[in-house]
């Protein structure tokens, strides 16, 4: 599937379950109009709607870039800037669509990622980072905090010290930076970004679905939630989990010393 919305370019390898959401908007450095923002709520609608008629789970994973050379994505329109587009509850839409989205979302980024481009790739599960990407948050230039969360997620990350440096003082940090710092998952050069972002994301398409799904429920709950009551989900979601075909499945494949074959069933 190749579908083209007004600022996303949307693939599914039905091969590999894996969807693709390419940000369009390479001459303005993908920056996020309201367009844009509707449109990757589109996007992963287009893709979740790879399970309706499969049997099992098709969509593995997501890979979320950015188009052209220089930029995941440089932060807001400010073009289009307003209390509505800037921040608050509207502008947030996509961001929490992401962090609900069922299967992994994966950043993929390469160049830029500021501002409401860096609060995007935070809601991602993932970010993976050529090593010559840079990453901050600018609003401060323009008096404002970013408007989405991003001091929040960065302090629960790296710690209130990171935050701060990033939010208060709009500079640029090297991917390097953020890997140490933990707000990027892995970085990698620039000359291998592309192979090793696909032995990522084919490697997580090649585990159970229904495992990684409720994995992802868990971590999301670790966050909101106490350790008793986090523990307790855990446990409905392992009872869950042990009724499933792809239980049985990777069971029988550790006995058989073969490779499992998940249907996410």
């Amino acid at each position: 599937m190749d579908e083209s919305l007004e600022t996303v370019l949307v693939e599914f390898d039905e091969d590999s379950g894996v969807g693709t959401l390419t940000m369009n908007r390479p001459d303005a450095l993908n920056a996020l109009s309201a367009q844009l923002r509707d449109d990757i709520v589109a996007g992963l609608e287009l893709l979740e709607e790879q399970n309706e008629d499969a049997d099992g789970v098709a969509l593995r994973a997501v890979v979320l870039e950015g188009a052209g050379e220089k930029a995941f994505c440089a932060g807001a329109d400010i073009g289009g800037f307003s209390d509505e587009s800037a921040g608050g509850t509207s502008a947030r839409s996509h961001y929490d669509v992401i962090r609900d989205f069922p299967a992994p979302v994966i950043a993929k980024i390469d160049g830029y990622c500021l501002g409401g481009g860096l609060e995007t790739a935070l809601a991602c599960d993932f970010r993976l980072a050529s090593e010559s990407s840079t990453f901050g948050f600018p609003e401060v230039n323009l008096g404002i905090l970013p408007g989405a969360g991003g001091v929040q997620y960065v302090t629960k990350i790296a710690g209130p010290a990171v935050a701060k440096e990033l939010a208060m003082t709009g500079e640029h940090i090297s991917a390097e930076r953020a890997g140490e710092e933990g707000i990027v998952n892995h970085v990698y050069a620039d000359d291998e970004f592309e192979d090793e972002v696909d032995a990522f994301v084919d490697d997580l398409a090649g585990q159970a679905p229904l495992a990684i799904q409720a994995i992802k429920k868990s971590a999301d709950m670790a966050v909101h939630s106490g350790l008793e009551e986090g523990l307790a989900y855990d446990n409905q979601l392992f009872q869950e989990l042990l009724k499933t075909e792809d239980h049985a499945e990777g069971a029988a494949a550790f006995a058989e010393d073969r490779e499992p074959e998940f249907d996410g069933k």
